[in-house]
């Protein structure tokens, strides 16, 4: 199974102790999937999903908040898109009874639309809002798989859900974002340390571990490919400033001999050629009297700067 599709199966076991947050997780369950059909004058309560998990937790939900007969017919259907799950009430005093305590529909029993994600009376409190998120996410959310990329998102269909539903979110700093896809709003965030969060918020914790442990690995293998790339960038340097001090020597040899360096530059200047990949420090080590780093970077610049002075004097010369 995907990443996203483990976290799932962990939340459906996910089931708040008090019943106030079982009813604002069944309403996050219900703002995304849910319906309400009408027969006869009578509005009946409906929870279809593809995802057999919200399923899983709807009947468990309604069971555990409102007695094992609330739910009356539980199945499954195929469209086109594949299998549905649907649970649903087929007693429509006790439809009303749900959706009454989920806020969904008023003492005159009207139905509140979409419009609105969800009553405010329902998420008042932190445990409630975090249930909420739980079931909004079972409903209507994925996680991208964390070793490609970090990616946590919850599909609204309309821009007062998205609105909302950050909202929501943000009421715990995880700073949710939304964007405009087809005819979908939605929510998202980015950031792999704001996913743990969000994860920890719905108390998914066996999937906030899996995902900690891959962000671990993961920059451990991006500190140790820094640190090769850096040694790398740095040997490619020395390897190059070598090669130039080679040269250099090499022009001085070439028009004027070592012999008219001074004894210091001269001594400095065999040994580069006798030790090609030597750095400056393993260079000053061989000195007769030995000095530091600086000391033959120094000595070293002196020849380059020689080498220059007399290419220029013999460019001058060709030119006059």
């Amino acid at each position: 199974m995907s990443f996203s599709a483990d976290v799932k199966e962990e939340l459906a076991d996910c089931i708040g102790k008090s019943r106030h947050c079982q009813i604002a997780q069944l309403a996050g369950l219900f703002a995304f999937c849910g319906h309400v059909r009408s027969r006869e004058g009578k509005s009946f309560f409906i929870i279809k999903s593809e995802s057999f998990p919200v399923i899983k937790a709807a009947e468990q939900l309604i069971e555990t908040a409102f007695g094992k007969a609330a739910v009356s017919f539980a199945g499954e259907d195929c469209s086109s898109k594949g299998k549905v799950y649907i649970v649903q009430c087929d007693k429509a005093d006790e439809s009303i009874r749900i959706l009454k305590a989920l806020k969904f529909i008023d003492e005159t029993v009207n139905y509140n639309s979409n419009t609105v994600l969800v009553n405010n009376m329902v998420i008042q409190k932190n445990c409630c809002k975090r249930a909420f998120i739980r079931g909004a996410f079972l409903a209507a959310g994925s996680i991208s798989d964390p070793e490609k990329f970090y990616h946590f998102e919850i599909v609204c269909q309309t821009k007062d859900k998205a609105r909302q539903m950050i909202e929501i979110l943000n009421c715990f700093s995880l700073g949710a974002k939304m964007v405009e896809r087809k005819s979908h709003y939605v929510v998202y965030l980015k950031e792999g340390d704001k996913i743990v969060d969000a994860l920890n918020i719905m108390e998914a914790y066996v999937s906030l571990m899996k995902l900690e442990n891959i962000r671990i690995l993961k920059e451990m293998r991006n500190n140790v490919n820094r640190q090769v790339n850096c040694e790398t960038a740095n040997i490619n340097k020395t390897v190059s400033a070598a090669v130039k001090q080679r040269e250099d020597i090499e022009y001085i040899i070439n028009n004027i001999g070592l012999e008219a360096l001074p004894e210091q530059l001269r001594e400095i200047a065999v040994l580069r050629l006798e030790n090609s990949d030597a750095s400056l420090k393993e260079l000053g080590k061989l000195l007769t009297s030995p000095v530091g780093k600086s000391g033959v970077n120094h000595r070293l610049r002196k020849i380059s700067t020689l080498a220059d002075e007399l290419r220029m004097k013999k460019e001058d010369y060709f030119n006059d």
